[in-house]
């Protein structure tokens, strides 16, 4: 049985009723099992202990049973938890068999709740469950037994109170250290790092006062007047589980990843590159439209397609510092934190904008907090290098009568032009600008001309015969709104985007961005250093919008075979990309 972990979906919010019946589950739960566990320690109890007790058991079972109604659980541990809580208050008259029943307990509570986590989470979990029952099964028992009648042993009380007190604290430190908060303000901002901070914190005030109280005779007193401290970080511990973790504060000049909630919608949110000055927020198709974005009191600006990208995209001037960005979905309005700080940003052309933040994208959503110093478009790589020169050479094997080269005016589509140019030349291939019936398109510009060219061509071969050798595109072309502005396409590619490696690429970007579609600048940036061992040798890949196995919406086909050609992992929306040639060498 899980008590009521909600898992954190990118919401501010709590389930409230889920919360407080964990919070009232584990209580009870706590204090039934601590006074099991030390009744052995006691003459015979009074009548209205045992009635405290019976009420305990009965609060612990019905929470628990009431849990099968609001969250998925164990149904044994279930059945095993409202077996022991109904059990102890009847074996709480013989005190071995009902030491053995609590401790049963308290392992199945440790179990449940530390299901599926680390070693060292594991071992704060068992330090409160056990230290706070404890505590409280001492508060229980001393409030309804003299302290004549607590039996001589070598379980001293006071020093116990000290012990238990420092085990907690010890414990919140590392649960505080394993959060990864550290030491900023989210520990005041948010609740989970309120609850965290009352984890730490409650159990030292609780040790020191119980330092000042050991003096007194009645050691009891000590636990009586530390019950109410150690009941609050308890339930700081047991509602930590339910609150959304505060997302990762941000760095200035690191791309911001976050999600917006506006209206009840979750809105994936990307803010690049996070400097004063001009930026560009992007959200992914998914979201809808009537999207807006900008800065408190100043201009909000409409969310609008750009060519030969996914989604919308809207530029926001961020003053220097922390501050907010405003988003808002038609009437509805929220707020994301960012921090653009003090120093300038890149320079990145707006028609490569859309580009770098997709590349930039990559890298968040791996893990990687790396500041965007530069983007695809700024250089010629020497992989994509390579990759044009073999691509030149396989059209001079098939002699069109020239290539019609399209290029722009960034640094790479420079580069890139000349080095096309300059392999046609070396094998015999004219290279002319304009479009004709034997030609073959060769496209090397960035997104918006990509898009552009691709769109002309499909409007040309229309019309009449247009580059009957084929469309063919640089590699960092390989995005869906380019390829998928054309019947068929071709792209000279070091890696096969049907491979595992390419699809957990796909997967991943799709899920972190609300369905977005890879990019080979954001395949680069989520592999990192592993990039240059995943490169391979060129082939010539064909994208195309097809549908292999056309077939009505009600035919029946066989079973496992996926008839959505939308499915996860797909580098080509509603499309497939396949080999057609064979490596070039």
């Amino acid at each position: 049985m899980d008590h009521h972990v909600v898992p954190a979906t990118g919401s501010s919010g709590v389930d409230i009723a889920a919360l407080l019946l964990r919070l009232v589950l584990l209580l009870s739960t706590a204090f039934l099992a601590g006074t099991g566990v030390l009744r052995p320690l006691v003459d015979k109890v009074p009548r209205r202990l045992l009635i405290v007790v019976g009420l305990l058991g009965g609060v612990s079972a019905v929470s628990a049973v009431v849990s099968a109604f609001v969250v998925d659980l164990n149904v044994f541990a279930l059945a095993v938890h409202v077996v022991l809580a109904a059990t102890i208050p009847v074996l709480i008259r013989w005190p071995s068999a009902g030491r053995w029943a609590s401790i049963a307990l308290i392992v199945l509570v440790v179990l449940e709740t530390s299901l599926g986590r680390s070693g060292v989470d594991f071992a704060v979990d068992t330090v409160y469950v056990v230290g706070t029952a404890l505590w409280f099964g001492v508060t229980v028992l001393s409030a309804g037994v003299p302290a004549d009648r607590w039996r001589s042993t070598t379980f001293r009380l006071g020093p116990l109170a000290l012990t238990i007190g420092g085990l907690l604290a010890v414990a919140g430190a590392v649960q505080l250290v394993q959060s990864g908060l550290g030491f900023d303000r989210r520990l005041y901002e948010s609740l989970f790092g309120v609850a965290l901070l009352a984890i730490v914190l409650v159990p030292i005030v609780v040790a020191v006062l119980a330092g000042i109280l050991l003096g007194d005779k009645d050691s009891g007193r000590v636990y009586r007047f530390g019950a109410a401290g150690v009941a609050v970080g308890f339930l700081a511990w047991s509602a930590l589980a339910a609150i959304p973790q505060p997302p990762a504060l941000p760095v200035p000049g690191v791309p911001l990843l976050a999600d917006a909630v506006a209206g009840g919608a979750r809105i994936p949110v990307l803010l690049s590159p996070q400097r004063p000055g001009r930026n560009l927020v992007h959200f992914p198709a998914s979201a809808g439209d009537d999207l807006s974005a900008g800065v408190p009191g100043g201009l909000i600006t409409k969310a609008v397609a750009r060519p030969g990208a996914e989604g919308s995209w809207a530029e926001v001037e961020l003053p220097p510092g922390r501050s907010e960005l405003v988003v808002t979905k038609g009437t509805a309005e929220t707020k994301v934190d960012v921090d653009a700080g003090d120093a300038a940003g890149p320079s990145i052309a707006d028609a490569d904008a859309p580009e770098c933040a997709s590349a930039a994208l990559g890298g968040v959503i791996a893990g990687r907090r790396d500041v965007l110093a530069s983007c695809p478009a700024d250089a010629l790589s020497s992989e994509d290098s390579g990759s044009l020169v073999k691509l030149v050479e396989f059209l001079a094997g098939r002699k069109p009568a020239a290539i019609t080269l399209v290029g722009d005016a960034s640094p790479r589509g420079v580069a890139a032009a000349k080095l096309v140019r300059d392999t046609a030349a070396r094998t015999g291939l004219a290279v002319r600008e304009d479009p004709g019936a034997d030609t073959a398109l060769v496209v090397v510009s960035g997104w918006a001309g990509g898009y552009t060219a691709m769109s002309r061509a499909a409007e040309s071969q229309r019309l009449k015969p247009t580059h009957q050798y084929g469309l063919y595109l640089a590699p960092w072309l390989l995005n869906g709104p380019i390829v998928n502005a054309v019947a068929s396409s071709s792209l000279p590619l070091r890696f096969d985007p049907r491979d595992q490696l390419a699809v957990g690429y796909a997967v991943a970007v799709g899920n972190s961005f609300g369905g977005e579609s890879p990019t080979l600048g954001g395949f680069r940036s989520w592999l990192g250093d592993q990039w240059r061992s995943a490169n391979g040798d060129v082939q010539i890949f064909a994208a195309a919008q097809v549908n292999a196995m056309p077939m009505y919406p009600n035919e029946p086909h066989a079973i496992g075979m996926v008839m959505n050609r939308d499915y996860a992992g797909q580098w080509v929306p509603d499309g497939t990309i396949v080999p057609i040639s064979a490596v070039l060498r």
